[in-house]
């Protein structure tokens, strides 16, 4: 069989890089998975030395592969209809139950190859338990975005496993870790790997944007396909699956529809005098989160900071705040406020979260409510006002990253598969956006942001503001 395949500048690279994983990272419709898939083909049918048996005087080229989408759907609708674009079904044997595709190729040279790939879709990390019995030759980790990194930690240790060494002799020639993806945001595990920890063996090849004169394989996309993909999107979009960068891609309803990125937030650094009280709102929870943030005397809310945990106890947490607050803002005090639902105690331990902060030495007060509706309206309510120097009545800082793509769209009302006209669900989704955008609720109603949301509907009422008792640190 032969395959007409022509490597992009940037594929010739990626194919002849040494390196034991390799990242294709760019544009939609760029060749990205095609490449994978001619990576397992040549590593198979060219790299790996041959063994020698009765069955085989010639000698056996043996590999196995697997091949992992995040869903089953789109491992079936894109990741094999892919494959099998370029190695076409008829020349092997597909077990749709077992989903495994196993090719028995007579070589130019003599040799046969034996090759067989393991199509698995994995997307949460107890999927993990998947992959524990598994010995291969290599991986593809397909739009490893959509991957936890603990699928692609756990796969790691099964490589080279395949063919088996016998007395120090076979093995596996080559074995590796390839991957493709279509850019995700800054703090996606994706990007701290290979931009900002970098491990020794790890490589990722960029690909230039679909608009540029040095874009990729464009013989192989309808005329104008980029210009096409702009209409209707917002820069952010184009940023990400045009042009191959980093960026955030809204998916969902923003819970805070107001709030504008380029009003909103700001990239010069927020000043925070120590003569104005610092305010903290928190989120418990096991994905615990701190949003810092002051009320200047105009009656701007400038957030300024974040501290944001995952898997993470309260009295952990509170440690860890103590810490920032001692190291970063040693000058200043600070009121805290967190869910009034933190001020309970679980049914198999006696303290509450508000209690364990106090034993970190962060001093919080309930906020006097948690009404999701008065919270997320308390943000809403300053997003529309000017303060009184006519500037916007909230502003983001640099420093608060993940509060930032939270109010971008990370924060959300999630879409429901509904035919018809677009539908979302009645409460925002429950994600990684969710604790800080909580906590971010809180900070606010601290301040005595959304107070006025209740008003009319006290008319003629005394209202309590017994909430203005505060925690100081």
């Amino acid at each position: 069989m032969i395959v007409n395949y022509v490597a992009s500048p940037t594929m010739a690279r990626f194919h002849n890089s040494p390196a034991f994983v390799r990242s294709l990272f760019g544009p939609i419709g760029s060749g990205k998975s095609v490449a994978c898939v001619i990576e397992m083909l040549r590593i198979s049918f060219q790299v790996q030395e041959p063994e020698y048996n009765s069955d085989y005087p010639f000698g056996v080229r043996k590999s196995r592969w697997v091949v992992v989408r995040n869903t089953y759907r789109e491992l079936i609708d894109t990741t094999i209809q892919t494959f099998f674009d370029w190695y076409p079904e008829s020349q092997g044997l597909f077990h749709k139950q077992d989903m495994k595709f196993t090719t028995i190729q007579q070589l130019p040279d003599g040799t046969t190859a034996h090759v067989e790939f393991l199509f698995r879709a994995l997307d949460k990390p107890q999927d993990i338990k998947k992959l524990l019995s598994l010995e291969v030759t290599g991986g593809w980790l397909n739009e490893a975005r959509e991957i936890p990194k603990a699928i692609m930690d756990m796969l790691i240790g099964r490589l080279g496993r395949y063919p088996r060494k016998i007395n120090g002799k076979g093995g596996a020639t080559r074995h590796c870790l390839i991957m493709d993806t279509n850019p995700p945001d800054s703090d996606h595990w994706y990007y701290k790997v290979f931009e900002v920890m970098k491990p020794e063996g790890y490589e990722i090849f960029y690909q230039p944007s679909g608009l540029s004169p040095e874009a990729e394989n464009i013989a192989n996309l309808p005329e104008g396909y980029y210009e096409k993909m702009q209409s209707g999107k917002d820069q952010e979009w184009i940023n990400v699956y045009v042009h191959g960068q980093y960026g955030f891609v809204q998916d969902g309803k923003p819970v805070w529809q107001e709030y504008k990125d380029d009003i909103h937030h700001t990239d010069e650094d927020i000043p925070v005098p120590t003569s104005i009280p610092i305010t903290i709102g928190i989120d418990f929870g096991l994905t615990p989160a701190a949003i810092f943030g002051i009320r200047t005397p105009t009656d701007q809310i400038c957030v300024f900071d974040e501290l944001v945990a995952e898997d993470m106890d309260a009295k952990t947490f509170g440690r860890l705040l103590k810490q920032k607050i001692m190291s970063e803002y040693p000058n200043h005090t600070f009121d805290v406020y967190g869910d009034p639902a933190g001020d309970f105690r679980a049914q198999s331990d006696s303290s509450t979260p508000f209690m364990m902060l106090s034993s970190a030495g962060v001093a919080a007060t309930p906020t006097w409510t948690n009404d999701p509706v008065i919270r997320i309206g308390a943000v809403s309510q300053a997003l529309k006002r000017l303060d009184s120097a006519g500037n916007p009545g909230f502003i983001i800082g640099p420093k608060a990253k993940i509060i930032r793509k939270a109010m971008a769209g990370g924060y959300k009302y999630k879409r429901l598969q509904v035919s018809g006209e677009e539908r979302y669900m009645d409460k925002p989704d429950k994600n990684r956006y969710s604790h800080p955008a909580d906590a971010l609720q809180y900070m606010a109603l601290g301040m005595g942001e959304g107070t006025t949301l209740i008003a009319s509907e006290n008319s003629g009422k005394e209202l309590d503001y017994s909430h203005a008792n505060k925690g100081i640190v």
